[in-house]
């Protein structure tokens, strides 16, 4: 009796366990945009490098759903492992997603901020050098497993000279309690009661080089 008792205990940690990681739970997707396709999508931003963890928490338990890293180098992307988040017309490689105008970042923060969900949204003013490495491990690191989101953007923030301690886990709050630490981190948190189901009610806005090259 007892040993069935334990193997209930450990199955309801593991339903537990994917209960919080939501967003991020499912096979890899590998997705490889060309490279015409990834140069017409290239958005530079004026702003000074940053980089902007962004944690999608749940109204209701408090867990982390999902974790990505925005990353402004040279041009700015977004790094949203194994996340259910796309734009029609923006090019993807393996979880990066190029072409991050303002727009399509608050349609991106729109897209998980629901009433049963809220935002997190932390950025940090970083040297060229170390924004350039954050790209570089997030262009290298490939398609990500579902259930693995925090665990690959602390894999490439460790990466960054900076923050080499960064957790490595699968919980998004513990990487985005690391992150506020961070000296100079700016935190700002959106909510919103959009209707759970978003699939419907969220309009992408058109990408920045199309309406340029009109």
């Amino acid at each position: 009796m007892t040993r069935i008792r334990s193997i209930l205990a450990r199955g309801a940690l593991l339903f537990g366990l994917l209960a919080l990681l939501g967003a991020c739970v499912g096979p890899a997707e590998p997705i490889w945009a060309t490279d015409e396709e990834v140069a017409r999508a290239r958005y530079v931003d004026d702003g000074p490098p940053t980089l902007t963890l962004m944690t999608v928490v749940s109204n209701r338990t408090g867990g982390g759903a999902h974790t990505a890293l925005l990353i402004n180098a040279d041009e700015r992307i977004i790094f949203d492992p194994a996340g259910s988040w796309y734009h029609p017309q923006l090019p993807e490689r393996n979880d990066v997603h190029y072409g991050m105008s303002d727009q399509i970042v608050d349609f991106y923060v729109d897209y998980h901020t629901r009433v049963t969900y809220h935002t997190i949204i932390q950025t940090v003013q970083v040297t060229p050098a170390q924004a350039a490495a954050a790209k570089r491990a997030a262009e290298a690191y490939g398609a990500v497993p579902k259930g693995q989101c925090a665990i690959s953007t602390g894999r490439i923030l460790r990466q960054v000279p900076g923050f080499e301690n960064m957790p490595v886990g699968f919980f998004p709050n513990v990487l985005q309690r690391a992150f506020a630490k961070v000296p100079g981190v700016e935190t700002r948190i959106e909510r919103d009661f959009d209707s759970d189901d978003n699939s419907g009610m969220i309009q992408a806005p058109p990408a920045l080089y199309l309406t340029q090259n009109r």
